[in-house]
């Protein structure tokens, strides 16, 4: 038997500061995620693989930068700012596989040791970039085959 357990908002606001100051102990901060998604989109851009496919969709590349500091302060701080469906903006992008998502972790392993060497922050965040990584993959597996891609990402790479 399941327990109905209400959640008050002012719940849901107490765990979004509780985990932004977590990350904020660790270093993690507003600075921090902006100047993490500044370079490591400068990298990807030039990156001969992954350049061309983001050079293709993205013609804004501020607001992009924007957005996705947006996207990357709701995973980090649990800011709840962020609106929109990552799952089918990349299942809608052809020929994505595997080693698209290992070099993408490794331009963002790359971009967090050279912000951060506090081992604790990057971890924090280079496992919620693998989280993503995988959940994409798979989710862009299952599309493609059904429940046999369900373990897609099981081979990305950990920082």
């Amino acid at each position: 038997m399941t327990a109905n357990v209400k959640v008050s908002r002012a719940d849901v606001l107490d765990a979004r500061a509780a985990k932004r100051a977590h990350a904020e102990s660790l270093g993690v901060t507003e600075q921090f995620v902006s100047q993490l998604v500044d370079e490591f989109y400068a990298r990807i851009r030039e990156d001969d693989l992954l350049g061309p496919i983001f050079a293709e969709r993205i013609s804004e590349w501020p607001t992009h930068l924007e957005r996705m500091k947006s996207f990357w302060r709701s995973v980090l701080f649990n800011s709840g700012e962020f609106a929109g469906n990552p799952m089918r903006k990349h299942i809608e992008i052809t020929g994505l596989e595997e080693h698209h998502f290992t070099r993408w972790l490794h331009h963002f392993y790359a971009t967090l040791r050279t912000l951060s060497s506090q081992p604790a922050s990057i971890s924090l965040v280079a496992d919620r970039a693998r989280a993503i990584a995988d959940s994409l993959l798979t989710g862009i597996a299952i599309e493609k085959t059904g429940i046999s891609g369900s373990t897609a990402g099981r081979n990305l790479p950990h920082v």
